[in-house]
């Protein structure tokens, strides 16, 4: 775990639209997580009715929920939310490798940032520190989710302007797929 936090930016997110998925499961933990994502966006400028929430199962259904949430075009970023704590078999590893993996494809695929903010942990203390602590990860979240949606919207708009450009010269779409 690195403590080096980066100083986030700050970012106006009146006009930026999330979904929060978070898992049912160690709720308290995961509920921890998300009041500090909510207040983190809203202390931005986000308006509360641009926050949608979606509760799911466990973390490992977040990824599915993730991606279809981005796929709507909704929103300019998912934050996935939810606490893996390692128990007497290797599931927890299982969880975190499968859903850090399918959170990135579902960012790939959809075009949309999605951010891992699934907490896998060896014990209670570490995840009480990382929701509940000074730790503070669901801040770290918000941050994250703020900076890339603000990338999002950037950055498509520039590959918008060199699909424009690659139109006019009359050369095939430069992002279409064969």
């Amino acid at each position: 775990m690195s403590l080096d936090k980066p100083t986030p930016d700050a970012i106006d997110g009146a006009e930026l639209r999330f979904a929060i998925v978070s898992a049912g499961y160690n709720a308290e933990l995961v509920q921890a997580l998300k009041n500090n994502a909510i207040k983190g966006l809203r202390s931005a400028g986000v308006p509360a009715g641009s926050i949608a929430e979606l509760a799911v199962p466990g973390s490992g259904e977040i990824p599915f929920a993730a991606y279809m949430s981005a796929m709507t075009g909704d929103y300019d970023c998912i934050i996935a939310l939810g606490v893996v704590i390692a128990g007497d078999t290797p599931h927890h590893e299982i969880i975190a490798h499968s859903t850090a993996q399918a959170l990135q494809d579902a960012a790939i695929r959809s075009e949309v940032p999605v951010i891992n903010g699934i907490v896998v942990t060896n014990n209670r203390e570490q995840a009480v520190a990382r929701c509940q602590g000074t730790l503070d990860r669901g801040t770290e979240f918000a941050h994250a989710a703020l900076t890339m949606a603000r990338h999002r919207i950037t950055l498509g708009e520039r590959l918008d302007q060199v699909e424009e450009e690659e139109r006019k010269r009359g050369g095939q779409e430069p992002f279409a797929q064969n």
